[in-house]
């Protein structure tokens, strides 16, 4: 805080292309890329963009950032899949979150023009792409970081179902 200006109160996004899936709804779609089963999709970066897709080719994965397009509104706390206990939306990858941004690292596959072929797909389609990054391990793994409430859940849940596809009522969590 120290005279840092105040955060804004909106943010205005733009899409930089979008999200082709086989899922058009959240129950039944994977609950995480590495539980898709290879599930295959495609990216179509908008053809402004097109030129920033120069030396993504090689990379073996790559992050997604988009927008929960279809996701109800936020809820503070969660039962996620992998668990049957409550939990604070901040510690789950709920979709219904304050801000809709979501983040799935996939597999790229191949590159042809502006669209890119992927696998490991978890979104559901026509889902609005925010950004492109490339996963790199050295950076973005940690393999022996503790993993919360996760580390106590045995759960081998691919799917979801629809917990979080519907409105919950005023108070309920």
């Amino acid at each position: 805080m120290n005279g840092d200006p105040p955060a804004p109160d909106v943010l205005q996004l733009r899409p930089i292309g979008i999200i082709r899936t086989p899922f058009r709804e959240a129950a039944g779609a994977p609950i995480q890329p590495s539980r898709s089963r290879g599930a295959r999709g495609t990216v179509t970066v908008f053809e402004e963009y097109r030129e920033a897709l120069r030396d993504l080719e090689g990379f073996d994965r790559i992050w997604l950032l988009y927008w929960f397009h279809l996701a109800p509104a936020a809820r503070l706390r969660v039962t996620p899949f992998l668990d049957t206990a409550e939990r604070g939306l901040f510690a789950t990858r709920a979709p219904c979150r304050p801000t809709r941004i979501g983040l799935s690292a996939v597999e790229l596959l191949r590159i042809e023009g502006a669209v890119l072929e992927v696998s490991g797909v978890d979104m559901l389609d026509e889902t609005p792409l925010l950004d492109i990054k490339p996963y790199v391990p050295e950076f973005d793994s940690y393999p022996e970081a503790k993993s919360g409430w996760l580390e106590g859940a045995a759960s081998e849940r691919r799917l979801a179902d629809d917990r979080f596809s519907k409105e919950r009522p005023e108070g309920e969590p």
